[in-house]
């Protein structure tokens, strides 16, 4: 797989087809291979850049301080792509928000797909929920860990798990797996977070944005989207995917490459 250097470090990436540049940035349980679905439906019309965030995947860790939404605009500097658009799911799109706040000049618009953002604090609902659905957890067992999260985000706190496609828990959770590893290893690294963080800025949001959840998804998170759409002035809030959970562009690829052609097909027309 090719790699590229980006402030200091080498990130594994795919890049592949032409026209409007996307980049596609994945959740924080998952690596770039949650949006292979979209790799291949999108690749005709677009060129679509698949990232592994620094530490993720087959990207590189320096013990060096960085931020992920520098490394998201350095990306673009270094693959000679002035502006994108942004797609996120979960941390991914926390991420996409973070670097259209720090550099605007770069981003033409977000699609996002479960997003967190940050500066949001949980709520203890959610926390709640996950002590009903989970519970104690040793911090220690990545395995088990893993198998939490998934059952949490993936599958959700609406359905069980033999309800959901086998092929995706296992891939879930390997990818969850190696995730938790990178986030120890990210634990010992100075990250530069934005300040002020987005959730208070949401309004300096000067784009288009898309903005979906997993129907099946922590209902924190369906709250979250309706929020982004109500203060992002160019907001475009769509109903929530059925029968989807936390990584709902694996779990769901049709709907969410079907949703995302057609805001994109706006931006291109705009």
């Amino acid at each position: 797989m090719p790699k590229i250097d980006v402030n200091g470090a080498r990130l594994g990436y795919d890049d592949t087809g032409t026209g409007t540049p996307l980049v596609l940035l994945h959740a924080g349980i998952a690596d770039r291979r949650m949006w292979r679905e979209q790799l291949l439906a999108l690749a005709d019309r677009y060129r679509v850049i698949v990232p592994d965030l620094r530490g993720y995947g087959e990207s590189e860790l320096p013990q060096t301080e960085f931020a992920h939404h520098d490394d998201v605009a350095a990306l673009l500097a270094a693959l000679d792509i002035p502006r994108a658009v942004l797609v996120g799911c979960s941390f991914g799109g926390a991420v996409a928000i973070d670097t259209a706040l720090a550099h605007p000049e770069r981003v033409a618009g977000l699609a996002l797909f479960g997003t967190a953002v940050s500066g949001h604090e949980w709520s203890e609902e959610t926390n709640d929920l996950w002590e009903e659905l989970v519970g104690e957890v040793d911090p220690a067992d990545l395995a088990a860990n893993a198998a939490a999260e998934v059952r949490f985000w993936v599958v959700g706190p609406g359905r069980r798990p033999e309800q959901v496609d086998p092929g995706l828990l296992a891939l879930a959770e390997e990818m969850d797996r190696r995730a938790l590893a990178a986030e120890l290893a990210l634990s010992a690294v100075d990250l530069a977070e934005l300040d002020p963080p987005a959730i208070g800025r949401l309004a300096d949001l000067r784009v288009p944005v898309l903005v979906t959840a997993g129907a099946a998804d922590v209902p924190e998170i369906s709250r979250l989207a309706d929020r982004i759409a109500a203060e992002a002035p160019y907001a475009l809030r769509r109903p929530d995917v059925p029968d989807a959970g936390h990584l709902l562009p694996l779990e769901r690829p049709e709907a969410v490459n079907h949703i995302l052609l057609d805001f994109l097909t706006g931006i291109d027309r705009a």
